[in-house]
């Protein structure tokens, strides 16, 4: 019998809600693929017609979630912010919509993201690199630094990402204060190298 979109669409819903479900209950380490495959009531073989690894299951619940930030930032981002406190917002707004994830996150980012800013089609975190830098990219030119990016400021700053994300998913500071004074910083330290980069003032 022919699966319709629709159901396909649940059964990956499904799976998704199992995986977060399980992350957040059995931690990163002992959840499995035929754990997650249990839980949303499909056989194991069904579950790799979605996601071919765990970490793709975990990399799509992260897109999910930075993929809604993106649109509430883009909803309200405007230009009279600066361009260090436009990305500071972006940042954050993604981190705490990450926020239900937080414990499972820190050795799940360890095999999902790589830290090279170049393309690895094998990472299952690498469609969420490439929007998040295409955001980023977007963003400095609205701020009046056009691109695109040397290659070097586009690591840098995936570079700075990846260092704050991991801190945070560690930090037990009240708030995670500790993490947002970490992004305030080390925006600080970027931004100047974007004046470096265009040869124009920082306004």
């Amino acid at each position: 019998m022919r699966v319709t979109a629709e159901a396909k669409t649940e059964t990956r819903q499904r799976i998704l809600q199992s995986a977060r479900s399980l992350f957040k209950k059995e931690g990163w380490q002992n959840t499995t693929t035929r754990g997650i495959a249990q839980a949303a009531g499909i056989a194991t073989g069904t579950l790799f017609n979605y996601f071919s690894t765990k970490e793709a299951i975990a990399a799509a619940l992260i897109d999910e979630a930075l993929q809604r930030a993106a649109e509430e930032f883009r909803a309200e981002h405007t230009t009279d912010t600066s361009l260090e406190e436009a990305l500071f917002t972006l940042i954050w707004s993604g981190l705490a919509k990450l926020r239900p994830f937080r414990k499972f996150l820190g050795p799940a980012a360890e095999t999902i993201f790589s830290p090279l800013a170049r393309s690895s089609p094998e990472s299952p975190g690498d469609a969420i690199r490439v929007d998040h830098l295409e955001l980023v990219e977007a963003i400095a030119t609205a701020h009046g630094f056009p691109g695109p990016r040397p290659s070097v400021v586009t690591q840098l700053y995936w570079t700075l990402y990846l260092g704050v994300f991991a801190f945070w998913a560690a930090d037990d500071s009240p708030g995670q204060e500790d993490t947002l004074a970490l992004l305030d910083q080390s925006l600080k330290l970027l931004v100047p190298r974007l004046e470096i980069a265009t040869g124009r003032e920082i306004q």
